[in-house]
C-alpha cells in the first residue's frame, strides 16, 4: 500500500513538472514571438529579411538588409547574411528590453562622413528606433494591442565577423573618396539607451587593401555616446600610401604622384567636454615619389625634387609627430586641415629645412628653400 501511494506521489511530482515545462516553454515561445514581432515592425519602413527563424533562446533573421535615404552613396546602408539575437526572457516578461547579444555575420556596413566632419551609420535605424515608443500612443483608435515598447533598452554585446566596413569621405572629396575595411571583425559592449550616459567599450580589426600591399587596422576604446566623451587608440600597419592619398596629399594642395612606399600610424586621442587632444605618429617606409621635373610639383607643399633628395638621404623610414588639439564644436577647427598643418611643418622639419616658408603656401616655400634645394641636389 506504501509502495502503491509512493508511486502515485512519484507520478503526481512528475506530472507536474511536465507541466511546469510544457508552460515554460510556451511562455518562451511566445516571448520570442513577441520579440519577432517587435523586429518585424522594426523593419518594415527600412528593409527587410528574407526570413526570421524562433528559437528557444535566440531569434535569427536571414539575408537582412537595411536601406539608405536618397542621400547616401549607396542603396543600402547596411546587409548581413546572418543576425543571431539572444534576449533575457526574465527581462522580457517583465517587459524590459535586454538584448544579451546579437552577432551579425557576412555583413557590409556603410560610414558616411559629411563634409562638415559629421560620421553618420545607419541613420533610418535611428531614426525608426527613436520613434518606437511614441508609435502606440500616436496611432488612432486601438490599432494595436500590443503595448509600447519601453524608453530603456540595453544591449550587452554586439559582435560584428566576416564582413566590411565600408567609409564613404565627403569631407576629402567629391564624389565622396572610398576606403573598405576588409576581414573586419568587431564589437560593441553595453549600449544603454535612451540617455547612452555609460562608456560603451568599442574594438575594431580589418585590413585595407592596397595595390602592392594589405595593411592592418585596428581601433580600441570607449565612448559616451550621448557627451561624446572618449579615450580611443588607432593604430595602422603597412598600408599603401597611395590608399590614403586624399588625406595626405590633395588636401594639402599637393600634385606629385606617389609610387610606391607603406604608411603607419600610432594615434592615442581624448576627447572631454568636445575637446579633443591627440598625439601620435606617422612613420613612412619606403616613400617612393615620381619627380617630374617641374620646379613646382609639390609634396606636402615642399618641392618634389627637394623631398626626393631628402628622403634619399634619410634612408626608407621617416617619422613624423603630430598633436591635434581644438574644440570639435569651433567650425573653424577642421581635423583634417590641423593634422595636415602639423605633419607638413614636420615633414620639412625632418627634411632639415625651415618651416616658416611651409606655413605660407607652395608660392614663398619654394622661394624659401631656394637654398636647401641647392644643397640637397649638389649643387
Amino acid at each position: 500500500m506504501a509502495i502503491s501511494t509512493g508511486k502515485r506521489v512519484v507520478a503526481a511530482l512528475a506530472g507536474v513538472i511536465v507541466l511546469l515545462v510544457v508552460i515554460a516553454l510556451g511562455v518562451l515561445y511566445f516571448v520570442q514571438h513577441e520579440v519577432k514581432e517587435r523586429v518585424v515592425e522594426t523593419l518594415a519602413p527600412i528593409g527587410s529579411a528574407q526570413s526570421i527563424d524562433v528559437g528557444l533562446t535566440s531569434i535569427t533573421l536571414n539575408r537582412v538588409r537595411l536601406t539608405a535615404p536618397k542621400d547616401w552613396p549607396t542603396a543600402d546602408s547596411f546587409t548581413a547574411e546572418q543576425i543571431t539575437m539572444t534576449p533575457d526572457v526574465g527581462d522580457l516578461l517583465a517587459h524590459r528590453v535586454h538584448l544579451k547579444s546579437v552577432v551579425l555575420r557576412g555583413f557590409s556596413l556603410a560610414l558616411v562622413r559629411r563634409a562638415s566632419g559629421r560620421l553618420e551609420l545607419l541613420p533610418k535605424l535611428r531614426q525608426s528606433v527613436s520613434q518606437l515608443p511614441n508609435e502606440a500612443s500616436a496611432a488612432s483608435g486601438a490599432a494595436s494591442s500590443r503595448p509600447p515598447l519601453p524608453a530603456e533598452k540595453l544591449i550587452e554585446h554586439i559582435a560584428f565577423a566576416d564582413g566590411q566596413f565600408v567609409f564613404y569621405d565627403e569631407s576629402v572629396s567629391k564624389p565622396p573618396y572610398k576606403v573598405i575595411i576588409s576581414d573586419a571583425s568587431a564589437s560593441v559592449d553595453h549600449i544603454h539607451l535612451p540617455d547612452l550616459t555609460e562608456p560603451t567599450n568599442l574594438s575594431v580589426r580589418g585590413s585595407i587593401k592596397g595595390p602592392a600591399h594589405t595593411g592592418k587596422v585596428t581601433f580600441d576604446g570607449w565612448m559616451k555616446i550621448a557627451s561624446k566623451d572618449s579615450q580611443t587608440s588607432t593604430t595602422l600597419r603597412g598600408v599603401d600610401v597611395v590608399t590614403l592619398d586624399p588625406y595626405l596629399l590633395r588636401k594639402a594642395g599637393a600634385r606629385t604622384q606617389v609610387t610606391g612606399g607603406t604608411l603607419d600610424l600610432n594615434m592615442q586621442a581624448t576627447v572631454t567636454s568636445y575637446h579633443i587632444h591627440a598625439p601620435g605618429t606617422i612613420t613612412l617606409h619606403g616613400l617612393q615619389l615620381a619627380d617630374t621635373g617641374d620646379p613646382l610639383d609639390t609634396f606636402m607643399q615642399i618641392p618634389t625634387r627637394a623631398a626626393v633628395a631628402a628622403l634619399k638621404k634619410h634612408g626608407d623610414d621617416i617619422t613624423l609627430h603630430f598633436t591635434i588639439d581644438g574644440n570639435l564644436r569651433d567650425p573653424k577647427f577642421k581635423l583634417n586641415e590641423s593634422l595636415m598643418t602639423e605633419l607638413r611643418a614636420n615633414f620639412a622639419k625632418a627634411l632639415g629645412v625651415s618651416a616658416e616658408g611651409v606655413a605660407k603656401g607652395a608660392g614663398e616655400t619654394v622661394k624659401g628653400l631656394g637654398n636647401a634645394l641647392k644643397n640637397l641636389l649638389g649643387q
